[in-house]
């Protein structure tokens, strides 16, 4: 991968210091990487009644603390996160405009505006591993079910022994699960989905609205998609630091 020093010493006409937006891109995108994994491999302290993290929603094995749909037993003896996190992961990282940040950051293809490529040669998406940034469409088929538990995970998070509660951490699960929504609904994919693919939208009135929503969700994609990263970050580490005793969660109990 070129560097910063790189690029910089490459002929162009930028004097502003346009690599700055890069180094906040690898920074965040590579510390919710390795904080995603880290989170996934120590496979404890991720459910605090009635609070579910979303790196383990939803908890398909039988050893969960608290299973979602215990449909595998007890002989998988891995991380229930391994078994979910892929899908979301998948869907964002094939996401169209994560795909702009990272390659900007990472590959360096292209840095920024007017500033030259670090390779020579530009071969798209058609050759392996790129080519799998086609799957992004299917990707989505599988991020919609998982919101959809999400949106469960949040309501239940308003639940407490059988009464209605309001906690912080059923504030912070609301918040992610909203920002989650926002942002997948309003990718490119879903908007082609409903409707982004039609030549007319005549009788098709349902099909039309749909798609207005999703085109004015797209138009905040890239607020989405960093709002979004950072609140599933930020509710799975309040989840996590309630589990462990390190700090207590605020309740008002009706």
């Amino acid at each position: 991968m070129a560097t910063v020093a790189d690029a910089r010493t490459r002929p162009h006409e930028r004097n502003d210091r346009w690599w700055v937006e890069d180094v906040f891109i690898v920074a965040v995108l590579g510390g919710f990487g390795l904080y995603a994994f880290v989170v996934s491999v120590m496979n404890a302290n991720y459910f605090f009644d009635p609070y579910l993290s979303p790196f383990y929603s939803p908890c398909l094995t039988t050893s969960c603390i608290h299973p979602t749909f215990p449909i595998i037993g007890a002989w998988y003896n891995l991380s229930p996160a391994f078994l979910i996190v892929g899908s979301p992961l998948l869907f964002r990282a094939t996401c169209y405009y994560y795909r702009r940040s990272y390659y900007r950051a990472f590959f360096w293809s292209p840095p920024a505006c007017t500033v030259p490529d670090a390779r020579a040669k530009y071969s798209g998406e058609t050759r392996f591993p790129f080519i799998l940034q086609n799957l992004h469409r299917y990707a989505l088929y599988l991020a919609i079910p998982i919101l959809a538990i999400l949106w469960y995970d949040a309501l239940l998070a308003f639940r407490f022994e059988g009464r209605f509660m309001v906690g912080l951490g059923s504030v912070i699960m609301l918040t992610n699960v909203m920002l989650l929504t926002g942002y997948t609904l309003g990718c490119h994919a879903a908007r082609y989905l409903v409707g982004g693919y039609l030549d007319s939208f005549h009788g098709k009135s349902l099909r039309f609205r749909l798609w207005e929503l999703a085109t004015k969700l797209n138009e905040r994609h890239s607020r989405w998609a960093w709002f979004s990263l950072f609140s599933v970050a930020l509710t799975d580490l309040y989840i996590r630091l309630c589990a462990s005793g390190v700090i207590a969660d605020p309740r008002l109990i009706f």
